[in-house]
């Protein structure tokens, strides 16, 4: 019986979970976050914690970042790095859907449809703020 629990528990956890920008909803500096990529690299982290600016630097070489501070400050956004935050209900279910445990952690998402569904695409990372 703990055994089948275990496995049971192991697999919800394994399993890549959706979100949909029409129903989350983002922020970034002025506007409303609206999803124009195929594939984002979805960092969570708080600025309280420091400057995370080095630590993107190896991700953004690939994909577009969508970068969400729990601590809600809104920054301008970059080329190829969205910023947002969110409301603390809309960030508490984000983490909650994606079973962030520690930050700064990032994952990839692709689209899966043109209404706003993305699909968690990788596991969940830590970034390296060390530098």
């Amino acid at each position: 019986m703990v055994a089948a629990a275990f496995a049971y528990f192991n697999y919800k956890y394994s399993q890549y979970k959706f979100i949909n920008f029409k129903e989350t909803i983002l922020y970034t500096k002025s506007e409303l976050f609206v999803p124009d990529k195929d594939r984002y690299i979805v960092v969570i982290y708080s600025s309280h914690m420091g400057d995370i600016d080095k630590a993107l630097v190896p991700l953004k070489q690939k994909n577009s970042l969508l970068v969400i501070d729990l601590y809600q400050q809104r920054r301008e956004s970059e080329p190829n790095i969205i910023y947002a935050t969110a409301g603390t209900n809309t960030l508490l279910k984000i983490i909650h859907r994606f079973h962030i445990r520690e930050v700064p952690s990032y994952f990839l998402i692709k689209k899966q449809n043109d209404q706003g569904l993305y699909k968690q695409d990788s596991q969940i990372y830590l970034l390296d703020m060390s530098e």
